[in-house]
């Protein structure tokens, strides 16, 4: 039937051809066997404005009153073409603002004390008896096409109404998003900015220590030297990506300064973690190779928003397992729980999967962020060791589906070296 009501949605003019079809049948259908060739025409004009309801309400009752009044004057007996009114006067409830059809409503209610004074005959009956009567036969289907039109025209607007207001919460919900990763690319950006500050003042203590030298320890000199090319590459590839994601602060205001940490610092957050009241085991995997600091920084900040996360959200009685995996040319992390039953999937709607998010993103990496099958939250994400020297990736949709994820024996069944 859903579908039979949807195709009915799409050819209204179908419908409302049908509808006038089937009005001029039953007013023609009447009129002919009895010669009423008067009644005959009527029945075509009250029948044809049916098509045009939709389109124009106002006009097809407008006209269709008109040929009421005709019949009224000339005497002409009510038929069965005249639901045509009825119908029209729903319409217009439907389709048109109260004030509009309340004044259609009053023309058919007097149109109906028209047709009892016209066509009424006592009789037997009282006179109030017969008003009665008269106003049943002849206002009673006004008032109810009435009041079903209406009903109509306000359940309409009220779908209407939660559809915007729905959009709007949809529109609000993405600004919040784009400004939760501008907020995020600011601190990101000002973090590089440190380490970027770092290698330059190493490049010039550098420069001064082989200037001393050059004259009196050549090979000194160059050790120098080579030291300062080495800082400058690592620092230009830190300030490409620095412009990639650089944003002020809304307000202006330059924030403080304080050490950045990295990978030597994981063990120091882990005991803060477990003074916090949360259980935690590092696993560390292959042989360590050293990061960039940008790079140790991303990682040092993933690790700390997961173990947030699972602070607040897995339960008191959960533990957490941090393990890292050095592969030939990336560093891979995974921080999971077991809490009390599985996460719901994140929707992008926090601001630490946003910050995760664009940390890999600015180190052409991943993350994976989503629940358990077993119950508890997972994260994984990789940092690739050489950075890339095309620019800095399209942020792009950097949380992956587990589909989407590298394969890899280690993710189910982790070896062993635990820290």
């Amino acid at each position: 039937m859903s579908a039979v009501y949807a195709w009915l949605r799409r050819h209204p003019k179908l419908v409302d051809g049908g509808l006038a079809a089937i009005i001029a049948f039953l007013g023609v259908g009447m009129a002919v066997p009895a010669g009423y060739y008067a009644m005959i025409l009527v029945g075509l004009a009250l029948a044809i404005p049916l098509v045009l309801r939709r389109t124009h309400p106002v006009g097809a009752f407008a006209f269709v009153i008109a040929v009421g009044v005709l019949q009224v004057v000339t005497g002409l007996h009510p038929g069965p073409a005249d639901l045509s009114v009825v119908i029209l006067l729903y319409t217009l409830a439907a389709y048109k603002p109260r004030r509009v059809s309340v004044t259609g409503l009053a023309v058919c209610l007097a149109g109906s004390a028209a047709a009892v004074g016209r066509w009424g005959t006592p009789g037997k009956l009282t006179w109030l008896e017969w008003m009665l009567t008269g106003s049943i036969a002849f206002a009673g289907p006004s008032l109810i096409a009435w009041v079903l039109g209406d009903s109509v025209r306000y359940r309409r607007a009220y779908y209407a109404n939660l559809e915007e207001r729905a959009a709007r919460l949809e529109a609000e919900r993405d600004a919040q998003a784009q400004i939760a990763a501008a907020a995020e690319r600011a601190r990101i950006a000002r973090e590089l900015h440190d380490v970027v500050a770092h290698n330059v003042s190493v490049m010039v203590v550098q420069a001064d220590g082989a200037s001393y030298t050059l004259d009196t320890d050549p090979a000194r000199a160059r050790e120098a030297l080579a030291a300062i090319a080495g800082t400058g590459r690592q620092a230009l590839a830190e300030m490409r990506r620095l412009l990639g994601v650089l944003r002020r602060d809304d307000d202006g205001t330059d924030p403080g300064r304080a050490p950045l940490p990295g990978i030597g610092q994981i063990g120091e957050l882990l005991e803060q973690t477990r003074a916090a009241g949360l259980p935690v085991a590092l696993t560390v995997e292959g042989v360590p190779q050293p990061l960039p600091d940008g790079a140790a920084l991303a990682a040092y900040r993933i690790v700390q928003e997961s173990l947030t996360n699972t602070r607040k959200h897995a339960g008191p009685l959960a533990t957490a397992q941090v393990i890292l995996r050095y592969l030939e040319d990336a560093l891979v992390l995974r921080i999971t729980d077991d809490g009390p039953g599985p996460a719901a999937t994140p929707d992008g709607g926090g601001h630490g999967l946003t910050g995760m998010r664009e940390r890999v993103a600015v180190y052409g990496g991943w993350v994976q962020a989503g629940p358990r099958a077993g119950g508890g939250f997972q994260v994984t994400a990789r940092l690739p060791f050489a950075p890339a020297t095309t620019g800095v990736p399209e942020p792009g949709p950097a949380v992956l589906t587990q589909a989407a994820q590298p394969s890899g024996a280690w993710m189910d069944e982790p070896g062993a070296g635990a820290a």
